[in-house]
């Protein structure tokens, strides 16, 4: 299975402390060596680097882990190829647009004999279950809400849907932003943690790491990180329930369903 890496903040922050940890697995303390990728929101643009080498081993990766790219949404995925050979077109994120907006999308799981139908708009380039997943995903928001986006509560509650018959499937751990909102949806395992003052120091879990964040915040920074498991040994992490679809805004989890 592939591993998903996802940062929501309430204000522009780099990922590199995080991206150090979760791009070692790429390789070096795991085996999800078949490609990985990256994608950072910056206003209404979206910056992406994808690679099909592991992370260990790409120079693309190494140049994420050194620059301090700096975004309020990032979603990074490395992968373990289930379904789809190693290639660059198979590399998560997966990015379309909708309603004038870019959306990027990654996955952990599998969804086994998955092959929708009826798609007029959306089509996967590659061959993964993922990117069919996402093109189904976004033909079903675009077929139900034709004259825009709609409000936050409806957009939720079709995704909600589609996300509940797709993970009926297989598994369908998946993170999803548009630059606005940020979706994680838990179906076998995902653990998310919020930091904020007063803040601590950290340390990885997947390289002798650490950084205390008391030197690089202020007191009004909220920053939450969102991973398949999680990447320090001295925090404590909060498992998402399978089943469980939360929003992130301003590094801040909420449930919409009981709103």
């Amino acid at each position: 299975m592939c591993q998903l890496l996802g940062m929501n903040c309430n204000v522009p922050t780099d990922i590199c402390f995080s991206f150090e940890g979760f791009s070692a697995r790429g390789g070096k303390t795991d085996d999800h060596s078949d490609g990985w990728g990256i994608a950072f929101f910056e206003g209404k643009g979206c910056r992406m680097f994808i690679d099909a080498k592991s992370s260990v081993s790409s120079p693309l990766a190494e140049m994420v882990r050194r620059y301090p790219i700096h975004s309020t949404h990032v979603i990074a995925h490395i992968r373990k190829a289930t379904q789809g050979e190693i290639a660059l077109e198979n590399c998560h994120p997966f990015r379309r647009e909708l309603w004038g907006q870019y959306w990027v999308f990654a996955h952990n799981g599998d969804l086994p004999n998955f092959s929708p139908v009826g798609m007029h708009f959306y089509q996967a380039v590659g061959n993964t279950d993922s990117e069919k997943a996402f093109c189904l995903m976004l033909e079903t928001l675009r077929e139900s809400f034709p004259f825009g986006k709609p409000s936050l509560k409806e957009l939720y509650a079709v995704l909600k849907e589609i996300t509940d018959k797709l993970d009926s499937i297989g598994s369908f751990n998946y993170l999803l932003s548009n630059g606005e909102d940020f979706f994680a949806h838990c179906s076998t395992q995902l653990y998310y943690i919020v930091r904020q003052a007063p803040f601590a120091a950290a340390h990885l879990i997947d390289e002798d790491v650490t950084v205390d964040f008391r030197e690089l915040t202020t007191p009004s920074d909220r920053v939450a990180v969102i991973a398949t498991s999680p990447l320090t040994d001295n925090e404590v992490w909060t498992p998402i329930a399978p089943g469980e679809l939360l929003l992130f805004q301003d590094g801040l989890p909420r449930k919409l369903e009981n709103n």
